[in-house]
């Protein structure tokens, strides 16, 4: 049997993972304004769901890859599995109670589901086949995560955004009965979505269960080069990591705002805003592989320089513009996001060698800052609005801007990232 026959139906079902994650994670940006509505939160509130999902990331990293150590990378993938598909189900008990608490639980099971499934699918996929075809590989499986962002926005828009025509003047004059009913009915819309998806990802547990997959040793992904000391020492490292929590801060706050940006800057209805979110990470999607081109000719961390100032200047347009020039920026800027995540990944770990495993999970543990950001800006958004509260993100920027400066400027890391850009 040749190496394409024996990886590729291993490759295709770890593919598939993307898909799934992307999708959930994705569904984020259109519960954000639903569960705001029916739940009646404020807009800090409302940042919890980010919260939820992504301190997640944190917590479970670490005791996912023990449970991989211990039980393999398809135990690993397939324990993920069960807790998304049960963070799913815990959606019909909470729409039926409308309770916020334990919707937020349902996103935390699910989330860790995910993190079980990402410390798994990146280096799984990696190793299998040709090493010299990983990195192909990787940003082929990347691929399906973005297309399953602009799928979610699409279908999740369509599905769970509901008729925004009972205004809050309407619902002032309702009794707390009808009220209560009308409320209970917008949290109903998630149960059939949720139901759905929790058993489509069990049937898909099931699925890889069932089928053999090649175990990867830690002799095959390990890196051979020793480094001395801590990896706090290492301060392109440490400053890597620091980007990437802001970055991803950055990431959440911008698009999970986005719907309620485009309400408050244009009047914008929910759903029509949802079809400008799906044009936004139909951007990003295009971006990545736009950017991957750009790498053959442009330094990653120049790129990133130029990317992450171009994104501060979006920014400011939005901060200044109460229309739709407002909405415009957004969309532009998840262009030149696309290729922030897996470049600061990259650039941090150069020259970490037999550390690059241990730097690997520091960043993936860094996306927590996904949880933290949101909560500033939604506060920000309640204490002046949500159009000022996009200079958080602006400031994100900012930061990783520095990161990418102090590359582009030190002689040794620059020829390493004109290397990395050229693989």
């Amino acid at each position: 049997m040749n190496e394409y026959s024996k990886y590729k139906l291993p490759v295709i079902l770890v593919t598939s993972l993307f898909f799934l994650w992307g999708f959930a994670h994705n569904l984020n940006l259109i519960l954000i304004p639903h569960l705001k509505k029916a739940c009646q939160l404020s807009d800090m509130q409302s940042a919890f769901i980010d919260s939820a999902f992504f301190i997640a990331y944190f917590l479970i990293a670490m005791p996912a890859g023990m449970f991989m150590k211990k039980y393999g990378y398809k135990g690993g993938i397939v324990f993920g599995l069960l807790l998304f598909a049960i963070g799913a189900f815990l959606f019909y008990p909470a729409a039926s109670a409308r309770n916020y608490g334990l919707f937020l639980l349902a996103l935390f099971v699910i989330a860790s589901g995910l993190t079980f499934l990402e410390t798994a699918a990146n280096p799984y996929i990696n190793a299998l086949g040709e090493q010299s075809k990983a990195t192909t590989r990787l940003n082929f499986a990347q691929s399906f995560k973005s297309l399953a962002a602009t799928l979610a926005s699409l279908i999740g828009g369509a599905v769970i955004l509901t008729d925004n025509s009972i205004t809050d003047e309407a619902k002032q004059v309702m009794t707390s009965e009808e009220l209560n009913a009308f409320l209970t009915r917008e949290a109903s819309v998630v149960q059939l979505p949720y139901l759905l998806i929790g058993i489509v990802v069990l049937l898909f547990a099931v699925l890889i269960w069932k089928t053999t997959l090649p175990e990867i040793t830690e002799s095959q992904t390990a890196a051979a080069t020793p480094i001395k000391g801590s990896l706090l020492k290492e301060k392109n490292f440490v400053r890597g990591v620091v980007a990437q929590f802001f970055y991803v801060g950055a990431q959440v706050c911008v698009g999970s705002f986005f719907i309620r940006y485009a309400g408050y800057a244009d009047g914008m209805d929910e759903k029509v805003a949802a079809l400008y979110l799906s044009a936004a990470l139909f951007a990003f999607m295009g971006g990545r592989f736009i950017g991957t081109f750009l790498m053959q000719y442009i330094a990653a961390a120049r790129l990133l320089l130029l990317y992450s100032l171009i994104s501060i200047g979006l920014l400011v347009v939005v901060v200044m513009n109460k229309s739709l020039a407002g909405i415009y920026a957004l969309v532009a800027l998840q262009f030149f996001m696309s290729i922030m995540f897996p470049t600061i990944f990259s650039l941090s770990l150069i020259g970490l060698g037999e550390k690059t495993k241990q730097g690997s999970s520091l960043l993936i543990m860094a996306i927590v800052g996904g949880a933290v950001m949101p909560l500033l800006m939604g506060r920000v958004s309640d204490l002046f609005n949500i159009q000022v509260a996009y200079l958080v993100p602006a400031l994100c920027f900012l930061v990783v801007s520095y990161f990418a400066l102090r590359l582009v400027t030190n002689k040794e890391a620059k020829e390493l990232s004109v290397q990395l850009s050229h693989n």
